[in-house]
């Protein structure tokens, strides 16, 4: 089942989702699969509501899987956009960014999931469409060659070339294996041309220092 993310009345209260190095962007879309008893609950909790899910990042990476550590006040919601079932009880699904937030509150456990009262004000532009911005498009694709090369990852240079800027740079800024940190700035970011040359500095730093050891699983 899929469905298209259209305008949408955001909500008072979100399930949030904690994953190290996830990093969800507004018109991104973050495929997970879900298999633990909480999250089960919280993504059916959320198909029978609004659809939606925030992400969100623990801020020490040691706890991301001990009860339920201290996350990043930013985090970005996702429409369930595309749903299925395992035969053995697992749900895949597919999230596409909306908005990102604020924190305000985090309210009781419901079901074991975590819920917290967002603040969407600041990030009121995200709902605005698909964003415009000038940047160094061939400095970002050069360094890309060699971060990649270190890598081992392979790439459609001419397909890489051809895409649209914000989803150009969505698609790695999600994809690429960074530090979490790296996901959190690149995530607050105020606009897509400050996230352009956040994310040109960190790959030309990376591919100057040593080799990533891949990226986030959940």
């Amino acid at each position: 089942m899929s469905e298209r993310p259209g305008r949408r009345t955001l909500p008072a209260i979100l399930p949030i989702f904690p994953l190290t190095g996830v990093l969800l962007l507004p018109r991104g879309q973050l495929p997970l699969n879900i298999f633990e008893p909480r999250y089960l609950a919280m993504t059916r909790d959320a198909m029978a509501d609004d659809r939606l899910i925030g992400m969100v990042q623990p801020q020490d990476p040691q706890q991301s899987m001990a009860g339920n550590p201290p996350v990043y006040p930013i985090g970005c919601a996702g429409l369930v956009t595309e749903f299925a079932e395992t035969q053995d009880g697992r749900l895949l699904i597919t999230l596409t960014g909306l908005c990102r937030f604020r924190i305000a509150e985090e309210l009781p456990l419901l079901s074991g999931y975590r819920r917290v009262v967002p603040d969407w004000a600041r990030y009121a532009a995200d709902l605005a469409g698909e964003e415009d911005a000038d940047f160094d498009r061939p400095r970002l694709l050069q360094s890309l060659k060699t971060y990649f090369g270190r890598n081992r990852i392979s790439a459609n240079w001419e397909a890489l070339a051809a895409v649209r800027g914000e989803r150009l740079i969505a698609s790695l800024a999600m994809v690429c294996p960074f530090a979490p940190s790296e996901k959190q700035a690149l995530l607050e970011a105020a606009d897509l041309g400050t996230r352009a040359r956040l994310l040109t500095t960190i790959v030309e730093m990376a591919g100057l220092g040593p080799l990533a050891e891949g990226g986030a699983r959940h």
